[in-house]
């Protein structure tokens, strides 16, 4: 009897096998929460959000079709993305998960929302604004999605059209996003004043503490800073690192009222602090200048090549993947002026220009580019461009400056610049030395 049990045994364990891989549930994979490190991973903060997104892995492990919980993980790998400053990971991860929501549900609002203001990060601007003009005509009436649109048309320079964005979304949500988008356009047209006004009324919509809130109120800052008042500004970065400690950007405005006072050494501990914490391209490269106004050439020279190296390897990515990867050109073709490869810096901003002929800030690159390539009566065309709204940022102010006074229109010229030197000449250490080099020799 046992010589035909053993067999019989083998068929039944053989059956049980078989029948445990047909009917089991499918194994869900969803992109892991990588821990936080330093002043980031303090607080209840983390300890919360990690609560939650295990929570919503969980859930998606239980029912592979719960797309609610698919969409809520994503909206909290894109905001892990903003705290963190890990684009490349966490809005590959938000995406991935958006696509397998979009491919069950096509008109899914609120995915096509999210799919949109990542193609914004990502800098993938005609994408987002394709994206955001699908879901206003799912749903009209969302103050988010006019967001969306404000934001798209201001990066593809349709600057009427983002104003009219704008202005719905304050009709149907006024809040926190809402104020800034004005505050922004007004910046965008001159009105600093009223920018500041609009700044101000966005921080005090928002909860103390929180990243948004306090990103808002550095931004308020930063708008201070640009119209002079550095006291003021530096106020709001002391309340944004109070409110949020170790906040990385607030920990870089610091940085700025450092290099104000000439204080180089301390800007570049806050700017290396601010880099420990947050993956930012726009750190290395202030730090690029900071180490050679401070006698630190080799330091800069190795920042230098470590930003570019940075954004090089995030447009390649772009280049080989339609809906990710961050399109970097227009940071390229600065770093390389650091570098002084200019043939690649105008390369990267036509580049860019070709994407957004129509955008004051891609003209300016191509204006400072063509600058700096000793191409003046071309600078200018450009030039001409970016200034059409009216902007007051004293960066713009000064380089236009430079280029009129080596067209020979030397009044006009040096009357913007020595402006911007009496505003925020520390803004940007390339255009102070210039400037300078101009007023001395007149």
């Amino acid at each position: 009897m046992k010589k035909y049990l053993y067999p019989s045994l083998l068929v039944v364990f053989g059956l049980m096998a078989l029948a445990i891989f047909v009917f089991k549930k499918p194994a869900v994979r969803t992109p892991e929460l990588k821990e936080r490190r330093g002043d980031l991973a303090a607080g209840g903060e983390w300890l919360n959000t990690k609560a939650a997104i295990e929570g919503l892995r969980a859930k998606l492990r239980q029912n592979p079709n719960d797309h609610k919980s698919r969409l809520l993980l994503a909206q909290a790998y894109m905001q892990e993305a903003r705290v963190t400053g890990d684009h490349p990971y966490y809005d590959g991860a938000a995406m991935e998960l958006l696509e397998e929501v979009l491919q069950a549900e096509p008109d899914n609002f609120e995915a096509l929302c999210c799919k949109a203001s990542l193609s914004l990060t990502q800098h993938h601007f005609a994408q987002g604004l394709g994206l955001a003009e699908q879901a206003r005509q799912l749903n009209p009436n969302s103050g988010f999605v006019y967001g969306l649109l404000t934001d798209a048309n201001v990066e593809m320079g349709h600057y009427e059209e983002a104003i009219k964005m704008a202005d719905k979304m304050n009709e149907l949500r006024p809040d926190l996003p809402a104020y800034a988008r004005v505050s922004y356009l007004r910046e965008i047209y001159g009105d600093v004043p009223g920018a500041i006004q609009a700044m101000d009324m966005a921080v005090k919509a928002g909860y103390i503490g929180l990243e948004q809130t306090e990103w808002t109120r550095v931004a308020l800052g930063h708008l201070h800073e640009i119209s002079g008042d550095t006291a003021r500004a530096r106020g709001y970065y002391l309340m944004a690192l109070a409110a949020r400690p170790g906040y990385a950007y607030a920990l870089a405005g610091m940085g700025r009222m450092a290099a104000a006072r000439r204080d180089y050494a301390t800007a570049i501990r806050h700017y290396q602090q601010a880099r420990g914490l947050v993956k930012d391209y726009a750190f290395a490269d202030e730090l690029t200048d900071l180490y050679r106004l401070n006698g630190q050439p080799s330091e800069a020279q190795k920042m230098a090549k470590e930003s570019i190296a940075m954004l090089a390897s995030a447009a390649q990515e772009a280049d080989d993947n339609e809906q990710m990867g961050h399109y970097a050109d227009r940071e390229l073709a600065y770093a390389y002026l650091k570098t002084n490869e200019l043939d690649k810096a105008l390369e990267h901003a036509k580049i860019e220009y070709t994407r957004r002929p129509d955008n004051i800030d891609v003209n300016e690159t191509m204006a400072w580019v063509l600058y700096k390539r000793g191409q003046y009566a071309e600078a200018q065309k450009y030039m001409q461009v970016a200034r059409r709204t009216g902007s007051k940022n004293p960066v713009l102010l000064a380089r236009a400056g430079l280029i009129l006074t080596k067209l020979g229109k030397t009044a006009e010229g040096q009357a913007l610049i020595e402006n911007s030197l009496k505003t925020a000449p520390y803004l940007n250490p390339d255009v102070e030395a210039e400037g300078k080099k101009l007023l001395a020799v007149r």
